[in-house]
């Protein structure tokens, strides 16, 4: 079992001790990590995180194969995880991601908001 984290901090359980994810909730939790964390941010570990923050820097004809690309990139290493679906949806100074995931019979999406 996995110590959730909210906006970069561990939840409490309410009794003194920290609240934990197991399953399908880790899975996503560990998602939303490896999407919302910069690659090569963690000197250790350089493959950890994804380049959405770099969409911004691309042309807006180029994002959406880019956002696919570096999701794909970011979550190759959670095993028998698929990326079935990356939509971006850019708005006035950002964008909203959406990726359908599968993992097992599991299916899933998240969804955040990139600055672009």
């Amino acid at each position: 079992m996995e110590l959730i984290l909210r906006n970069g901090d561990y939840v409490p359980d309410g009794v003194g001790g920290l609240r934990r994810a197991a399953g399908q909730e880790a899975l996503l939790q560990r998602v939303l990590f490896r999407l919302t964390a910069r690659r090569g941010a963690f000197p250790f570990w350089e493959d950890l995180g994804s380049r959405l923050w770099q969409l911004g820097r691309l042309p807006a004809s180029q994002r959406q194969a880019a956002a696919k690309q570096y999701v794909a990139e970011a979550l190759s290493g959670e095993k028998g995880l698929r990326v079935e679906s990356v939509e971006l949806a850019e708005g006035s100074g950002g964008a909203a991601l959406t990726v359908g995931l599968s993992h097992g019979d599991e299916v899933m999406s998240v969804s955040l908001d990139i600055l672009t």
